[in-house]
């Protein structure tokens, strides 16, 4: 018999390969399906959809749970007040029974701000029912003489409704209401409140110098140029350290000098 030619040979496939030592064939894997674009699109379309819908929840919710008896305000809580009474804050809100703790407190905030010992606001809710009004006082710095007595001032010479003779007011006396004598007192309240609890009055001398008198046992004076600021009034601390560990006591220290303190001794 002639022999074949090989392409009329039927190709004979080869196995499967097998997992090693075990003699089973490896199963093919298939590619999975591609998910139809209409399908992607629509989640695409869902997703942005539920953003927006989380994102303008805090208009569209608080709209709706204001109309709700549940929210409405039945508490008013009062922070930070020292001289100003807190029955007059709840006057300035204009809470009545109608009002939601959901309702936009800027308005509530603008009234109360009106109150001239208000210096800022600030008002959060607490759930239920209750509004939480955090105050930051715009606090005393001296008293100064009026025709109704001595009444306290601000440091840009404003007048305070605080009653000095029911309020604790340890403050310097100033002699009329200097605008530049208050607005140094107010710095060193910020600055150094130990200095400035000491002061016991402020007079403007003629030529402009400042004299501070401090209250306390060995009462002493300092002389300042009439621009002098807060922060060097305290060079007076180190100089009268540096005297008490001398068991020395100055009768007065002068600022006027550049640089410079001059204490002088009784």
């Amino acid at each position: 018999m002639a022999d074949a030619p090989f392409d009329d040979f039927d190709t004979i496939p080869e196995p499967p390969p097998t997992d090693r030592g075990r003699g089973r064939a490896t199963p093919a894997v298939s590619a999975a399906p591609e998910r139809p674009r209409w399908k992607k699109r629509l989640r695409a379309v869902l997703f942005l959809c539920g953003l927006l819908a989380l994102c303008s929840s805090p208009w569209w919710g608080r709209a709706g749970l204001r109309h709700l008896d549940f929210f409405r305000v039945r508490r008013v809580e009062i922070e930070g007040t020292r001289y100003v009474s807190p029955d007059q804050i709840v006057s300035r809100l204009g809470v009545d029974s109608t009002a939601s703790v959901f309702d936009d407190v800027e308005p509530f905030e603008k009234r109360v701000r009106l109150h001239p010992s208000v210096r800022d606001v600030l008002i959060s809710r607490r759930l239920p029912g209750t509004l939480v009004v955090r105050i930051t006082e715009n606090l005393p710095v001296a008293l100064v003489p009026a025709a109704s007595g001595l009444v306290p001032v601000d440091a840009v010479g404003r007048s305070l409704p605080v009653d000095p003779t029911t309020a604790d007011l340890d403050l310097p006396v100033l002699a009329s209401r200097d605008i530049a004598a208050l607005a140094l007192l107010g710095d060193l309240r910020d600055l150094a409140p130990g200095l400035f609890a000491r002061v016991g009055e402020i007079r403007r001398l003629p030529k402009g110098d400042l004299l501070v008198r401090l209250n306390e046992s060995g009462t002493f004076a300092i002389l300042a140029a009439s621009g002098v600021t807060a922060q060097r009034l305290t060079d007076v601390i180190p100089v009268e350290q540096d005297l008490i560990n001398r068991n020395q006591r100055a009768t007065e220290l002068d600022l006027r000098y550049r640089d410079q303190v001059i204490a002088r001794l009784p």
